[in-house]
C-alpha cells in the first residue's frame, strides 16, 4: 500500500513539474543516459516517446518498474552487476524503435561514475548516445542515499541539458571503451554543472 501511495504522489508531483529543454535532439531513436541521482524528470519528460526502459533487479527497481509501467514504458530488468550481458542482448533482441534509457552509474554506484553498458548498447543498437544533464531548482535530497537522490517538488522548475549525437566505431577493444567511459563520465558531470546557478 505504502509503494502504491508513493507512486501516486511522484506521478501527481511530475504533472505539475516545469520544464527548460537545452539542445533538444530532433530524433529520440537514441540511448539517453543521465545519473541515477537525477532519474525521476528524465523518465517523465519521455514517457509520450515510446520509451524503453533498463531497470534493476533490486528493491528500488522494483518500485521503479511498477512506476514506469504507469508511465508506458517497456521495460528490460537487470544491471552491470546481475545479468549485464543478457540485458544487453535483450536490449539488442527488442529491435526497439525510439529511445532507450539507462543510470549508467546504477543501481549502486560509485555516483556519478559511468558503467560501460551505456556505450556498448549504443555501439549494438547503432543508435547514437545522447547524455542528458538534469538540474532541479526545489527537490528533496536523500543525503544518506548512495546517489544522493533527488526529489523534485511540486511546480518546480526542472532544467534538462541533452548532448549532442555521440557514435562509436563497433570495432572499440576494452581499453579504449573504458576511456571513453571516464571521458563521458566527466562530459555528463559538465553537463549537469552548467545548468546550476
Amino acid at each position: 500500500m505504502k509503494i502504491k501511495i508513493l507512486i501516486f504522489l511522484i506521478d501527481l508531483f511530475a504533472k505539475t513539474w516545469k520544464f527548460k529543454i537545452t539542445n533538444k535532439p530532433s530524433n529520440f531513436n537514441s540511448v539517453i543516459a543521465f545519473w541515477h541521482g537525477k532519474m525521476l524528470p528524465v523518465w517523465f519528460f519521455f514517457k509520450q516517446h515510446n520509451p524503453l526502459g533498463i531497470v534493476s533487479l533490486s528493491k528500488d527497481g522494483e518500485i521503479l518498474s511498477q512506476l514506469l509501467n504507469k508511465w508506458n514504458y517497456k521495460l528490460i530488468r537487470g544491471s552491470s552487476s546481475k545479468g549485464g550481458k543478457e540485458v544487453i542482448e535483450n536490449v539488442v533482441n527488442a529491435n526497439h524503435f525510439g529511445p532507450i534509457l539507462i543510470t549508467p552509474d546504477g543501481p549502486r554506484g560509485p555516483k556519478e561514475e559511468m558503467k560501460a553498458g551505456a556505450i556498448i548498447i549504443s555501439q549494438r543498437t547503432s543508435k547514437p548516445l545522447i547524455l542528458c544533464g538534469v538540474e532541479i531548482s526545489k527537490k528533496i535530497l536523500l543525503k544518506k542515499s548512495w546517489d544522493n537522490f533527488e526529489i523534485p517538488l511540486p511546480f518546480t522548475k526542472i532544467c534538462i541539458n541533452f548532448s549532442d549525437e555521440i557514435s562509436f566505431d563497433k570495432k572499440l577493444d576494452y581499453d579504449e571503451v573504458n576511456d571513453l567511459r571516464l571521458e563521458l563520465s566527466n562530459k555528463l558531470k559538465l553537463l549537469s554543472k552548467s545548468l546550476e546557478n
